[in-house]
């Protein structure tokens, strides 16, 4: 007698998820909770999210729009007006979790924020996002990825040999709160799973960027790195024929094997390599020695000698180079997905296999609007109503 195969359940289905935000870290926090099941009610001004309109765009859509709300749907209501906030205050009534990242007075404004939830009984996980916070002397201030890269070090942390602070070029004060985000998320509904009760989530961009950089902190105020300063030599990228390869040693044994791949066994018994600190002290030569090895020889050709020795090592890749790596490939790191009136875009953002399927969509703004107020009881008149109005985009 057969059996019916069990359908696996997916970590968060079942809840359902109002996204108030806009931009990244909000959406991305909403979005990875959606890659994990959860029902994600993208609530959006009628003419969209405003992060629709940057960076490459094409009709309606733009690469972290679409990166960042994939398998979302969209209602497209003007929450300015009286009508639009009670449609929102009657999702909010059915929602598991709530996140949005505006600055404080402005959900206060709406009377969307936790506490003026709280009053109308409602006990959602609330996710509030903000550049520093609800309270303090840079709680009002603007806060783009930018600022926070200069404010919270990590610009100075991330400078270049000659000491000049420099962006990292991605918008990882978004990304990493986006992460953080949805990490305490899940942590607040296991709580409300436990015990019934709602928890205000909040997370500021300032404190995911210190925390990103905790030890950089510790050792810059202990004064061991008072100056930007390599862990170990050799470490560097090289030039090979073909290309730039990072290789590097950590400690003694690592040391040994590079002499052994590159057949430098005279560097063995030199006293100045005795040691890392000692080799530090001496980087200058042990890189200029090590460069004239590797230039001759191919990537291919340095990746099969210094696998054989088990050095540590990587080609240096740029984008196409990572989608095309082998490992990417047998992870099925990369998906593509068929965004419509935007055409394929290649996606990465959920690094965890819990997805079933293929990555869905982000959608195009109020693509389920009125199916989500015929959800809420509202009838075809009512809808066209609101469309009329204008508090409602479809």
């Amino acid at each position: 007698m057969g059996t019916t195969p069990v359908q696996e359940l997916m970590p968060l289905q079942g809840f359902t998820v109002l996204d108030l935000s806009q931009g990244v870290a909000g959406p991305y926090c909403a979005q990875l909770l959606a890659g994990q099941g959860a029902r994600v009610i993208k609530v959006e001004p009628p003419q969209g999210d405003w992060g629709r309109h940057v960076g490459v765009a094409s009709d309606g859509h733009s690469t972290i729009s679409s990166t960042y709300n994939s398998g979302k749907q969209s209602l497209a209501i003007d929450a300015r007006r009286p009508e639009g906030r009670a449609v929102i205050l009657r999702l909010a009534e059915r929602a598991d979790v709530i996140v949005q990242n505006f600055r404080p007075q402005v959900v206060e404004r709406l009377g969307l924020d936790y506490e003026s939830l709280r009053a109308r009984g409602l006990g959602p996980v609330y996710v509030s996002i903000s550049g520093y916070g609800p309270d303090g002397p840079f709680a009002d201030h603007p806060a783009t990825d930018s600022v926070m890269q200069a404010d919270s070090g990590l610009m100075h942390t991330n400078r270049d040999a000659g000491g000049t602070p420099q962006r990292i070029g991605l918008l990882l004060a978004d990304i990493a709160a986006g992460v953080y985000a949805a990490q305490a998320c899940t942590a607040a509904l296991l709580h409300k799973t436990r015990t019934a009760e709602g928890s205000h989530v909040q997370i500021s961009l300032f404190n995911v960027c210190c925390a990103l950089q905790s030890t950089v902190f510790s050792e810059e105020l202990a004064g061991a790195q008072a100056a930007r300063q390599p862990v170990s030599a050799p470490n560097g990228i090289f030039d090979a024929a073909d290309g730039k390869l990072t290789i590097l040693a950590l400690n003694n044994e690592q040391f040994l094997r590079i002499c052994k791949a590159f057949d430098l066994r005279h560097w063995e018994t030199d006293p100045r390599f005795a040691s890392n600190a000692l080799r530090l002290e001496h980087k200058a030569l042990l890189h200029a020695e090590l460069s004239r090895k590797v230039a001759p020889q191919s990537l291919a050709q340095l990746e099969a000698l210094l696998g054989q020795h088990q050095v540590l090592h990587a080609r240096v890749r740029e984008g196409r180079g990572v989608v095309e790596h082998p490992q990417a490939r047998h992870l099925h790191t990369f998906q593509t997905i068929e965004q419509p009136g935007f055409g394929p875009l290649l996606w990465a953002a959920a690094p965890w296999a819990c997805h079933a399927g293929a990555a869905q969509p982000a959608p195009r703004i109020g693509e389920h609007s009125q199916a989500i107020l015929h959800g809420l009881g509202l009838d075809a008149q009512e809808i066209a109503a609101l469309v009329a109005q204008q508090v409602v985009a479809v």
